[in-house]
């Protein structure tokens, strides 16, 4: 696990200089190891936290002639199987590093050919010095980033965008198309970023750049697919909870690979849960690890604390304050490196800091809720259906205006919070709908909210899937898993020094379920129909039919208390109207709507106040300014 960056054109001392700085940004991703290279006009370097072949893995990495040259962010899970295909083609290995698996792979098959046969999560740059090209790569699902700019005949890449805000050649201007994506969805979905002339490498996607000319070609090599596995299925039920359980093990199994301790996030959750119990199957002393909270409606450490005794492992829990959240803060800029409207990354990181102080990998269960149709928006989607078959006279006369006269709650996920977003929704088309309910902002409030300036540079554009659900499948895969999810998990444990590995994510086990059809996964309005079937016996029924519970923290408490002060400053009329990206008025009105109780705005607020802070640390020349 590393932190990778790279200059490829312009002047050779610069481009020296710039990836010295660029690897300086990204130190807690790999505080192990550092290492440059310098040829034929590219710079390549790199942070080393190492986990495999602690003492051959140095980066760059050579072929034996020098010609072809790898940096690395990430694990390949399959890389013993391809380094004895490999050896067996002729090529001498040097280290048992799986970086070297790259070396050798793309000197046999080549950029494109090598990708498809990796299993991991990576991202990696690969200087061909006999082609005259840089080849860039990321995973399938887009576990590890990879940040890029074209500057005229230059490219940059770094694994995150404080590193190559580090090149002061870049303009920090914030993209409105990617602000307009923020206020609707709470993350920019790539492959845009927040920066204009800044993008990130789409997952499954491969970039080459020619050295001879500064010119470049993107290429998608994999897809997921969903619905293929609709038609009847000759299995019993019986037999598919077995394949269940022996993809899932298997992809376990390749995902404990290490040369240093591991352990295992533990929530209590399904997903969390059904990983750890492959972990115990698999033999060994499982560490597993989970966070308390202090307020009741927000913890589930009772019910990580029950799985662990149940599958024996070795369980430490951390007790979350409310000083310990808020004294973070003030830290979001850095920990974010992008806007990112999910509060959960400040938990997400103190569970991964007091991990690192006993292990350096933690696997954990995301993925599942996108896989398996876990979250209650999967539910609520069905249901809309049928609410919309109610006359619209009981609907609009009596069932919304009730709804809407519900008291605002402050706690986790309530009632009134609920069953408003769903009466708000329930009408609009799938798409819109989804955005309605997972989002902060819909498309009229943002054309409220925007400055005129920002609102007129904003285009919009959306793909549509067949099937209702499995296009409600696809955009959590595609939009809510990778820039919100994923991103989450990557920032918050390469904060802390420590990789997060998802094995619910293998190659194998989302080829697996991908191809379930719907019915395996939503089954009425029973949730992860056939990953709950198939783990009966090896959790506790208790834990296996509990609802899901969001991962997160009392914003709306704290914006009403301990934050409300901070949060008046941080969204004040004059700062939104010096900044002119908002129209103050529109802000005012949330804010005052939240304190006197009239409306649950912590959403939108959060939204607001995480990009605030994330522009005073970038943009505004803030004390975390790169």
């Amino acid at each position: 696990m590393c932190g990778i960056c790279g200059v490829a054109g312009g002047d050779a001392a610069p481009g020296r200089e710039l990836v010295q700085r660029m690897c300086a940004a990204l130190v807690h991703r790999g505080p192990d190891d550092q290492g440059s290279l310098h040829v034929d006009g590219v710079t390549l370097g790199m942070r080393r936290l190492s986990i495999i072949d602690l003492e051959g893995g140095h980066q760059p990495m050579p072929n034996e002639a020098s010609t072809v040259w790898a940096v690395h962010n990430g694990e390949i899970y399959n890389h013993l199987e391809l380094h004895e295909v490999l050896g067996a083609a002729g090529h001498s290995f040097n280290t048992q590093s799986d970086t070297e698996v790259l070396v050798h792979g793309y000197e046999q098959w080549g950029g494109e050919g090598l990708v498809e046969r990796l299993n991991g999560m990576f991202a990696f740059a690969v200087l061909d010095r006999r082609s005259g090209t840089l080849f860039l790569a990321r995973d399938r699902m887009g576990i590890k980033p990879l940040h890029y700019a074209i500057d005229g005949k230059r490219l940059v890449f770094a694994s995150e965008l404080k590193a190559l805000l580090r090149d002061s050649a870049l303009r920090r201007e914030i993209d409105p198309v990617a602000l307009d994506q923020y206020l609707a969805y709470e993350f920019v979905p790539s492959p845009r970023s927040i920066i204009q002339g800044i993008k990130k490498l789409p997952p499954a996607h491969t970039l080459t750049w020619s050295l001879a000319d500064g010119t470049h070609r993107l290429r998608r090599y994999w897809s997921p697919e969903l619905g293929v596995g609709d038609e009847p299925r000759r299995r019993s039920l019986d037999e598919e909870c077995e394949e269940l359980r022996t993809v899932l093990r298997e992809s376990v199994r390749k995902e404990l690979i290490s040369d240093v301790p591991l352990g295992v996030f533990l929530s209590g959750g399904i997903d969390s849960s059904a990983v750890t119990a492959m972990m115990t199957q698999l033999g060994g002393d499982v560490k597993s690890f989970s966070v308390g909270f202090a307020d009741r409606s927000f913890d589930e450490s009772s019910h990580a604390r029950q799985v662990a005794r149940h599958l024996g492992t070795e369980h430490r829990e951390l007790t979350l304050e409310p000083h310990m959240l808020l004294d973070l803060i003030p830290k979001l800029p850095t920990l974010l490196d992008e806007p990112l409207g999910d509060a959960s990354i400040i938990p997400t990181y103190l569970l991964s800091a007091f991990t690192r102080q006993h292990v350096k990998v933690a696997l954990g269960g995301d993925g599942g809720d996108e896989l398996f149709a876990g979250y209650p928006t999967l539910q609520a989607h069905r249901l809309a259906a049928y609410y919309l078959r109610a006359p619209r006279l009981l609907r609009e006369g009596l069932v919304e205006p009730v709804v809407r006269r519900l008291p605002v709650s402050r706690g986790n996920v309530s009632f009134d919070y609920r069953a408003k977003r769903f009466v708000s929704g329930a009408g609009y088309p799938v798409a819109e709908r989804h955005q309605r309910w997972m989002g902060s902002f819909n498309a009229q409030e943002r054309a409220l909210l925007l400055s005129r300036v920002v609102r007129h540079q904003v285009e919009d554009g959306e793909a549509v899937y067949a099937d209702p659900l499995n296009q409600v499948l696809m955009m959590d895969m595609r939009l809510y898993l990778e820039n919100d999810i994923l991103v989450k998990l990557d920032r918050a444990s390469m904060m802390a020094s420590l990789e997060g590995r998802v094995p619910l994510l293998n190659n194998d086990f989302v080829e697996y379920a991908t191809r379930l059809p719907l019915n395996m996964k939503l089954r009425g309005l029973r949730s992860k129909f056939l990953l709950r079937r198939a783990l009966r016996g090896l959790l506790p029924d208790a834990i296996l039919n509990r609802p899901k519970k969001g991962f997160g923290i009392p914003v709306a408490h704290w914006f009403r208390g301990p934050l409300k002060e901070q949060m008046l400053s941080v969204l004040s009329p004059e700062r939104i109207a010096r900044k002119g990206l908002f129209d103050p008025k529109v802000v005012a009105g949330l804010v005052a709507d939240h304190l006197d109780g009239r409306h649950d705005n912590r959403k939108q607020l959060w939204t607001l106040f995480a990009f605030e802070l994330w522009h005073d640390g970038y943009v505004s020349g803030g004390a975390t300014r790169p």
